[in-house]
């Protein structure tokens, strides 16, 4: 099986919506997106900027033999720091390192694009299955959000070419 990661082109837009669809629907207590409102949406917000190329935003994905099966968003909040959401891979690739990777390569492309970044990203307390991925993925808890059943993580390996 051939592997590859990269961002999403223009052209990727409606690839991106059919898994953004897809992990709504598969994990709905994983995201604070609702699958059928996202559904009647005509045009996601990250469509657009896929298609745009936005700077301060992009979609790495994940191909197997030229097929999207997951995404990783980054979101360049402020000068120094960076959001990731939209974690996804298809159930049948997960369990491979396949996600590991995925969000490797993302914060690889934050850094290469805005150089050194605080990374942060939240999940669900309920979520132990993605909290103890993203602690094998490098981050460390840092404190449960205001008001919220969700976890602020941060990215601690650190270093300018991660």
């Amino acid at each position: 099986m051939n592997i590859k990661y990269r961002n999403l082109l223009p052209c990727e837009s409606k690839d991106y919506r059919k898994i953004r669809l897809e992990s709504l629907k598969e994990f709905p207590e994983a995201f604070c997106a609702n699958y059928q409102e996202t559904l009647n949406i005509r045009k996601l917000t990250l469509e657009d900027d896929i298609e745009k190329q936005t700077i301060n935003k992009f979609v790495h994905g994940v191909f197997a033999n030229q097929e999207l099966i997951g995404i990783c968003t980054f979101v360049k909040s402020d000068e120094n720091i960076g959001n990731i959401y939209q974690m996804y891979v298809q159930k049948g690739f997960q369990g491979k390192n396949i996600g590991l990777n995925l969000i490797q390569e993302t914060i690889k492309e934050a850094t290469k694009r805005y150089g050194y970044l605080e990374i942060f990203l939240e999940v669900s307390i309920h979520n132990l299955k993605a909290k103890n991925f993203y602690l094998k993925a490098g981050f460390e808890k840092i404190q449960q959000t205001d008001d919220s059943e969700d976890i602020l993580m941060q990215y601690k390996k650190l270093t300018n070419n991660s």
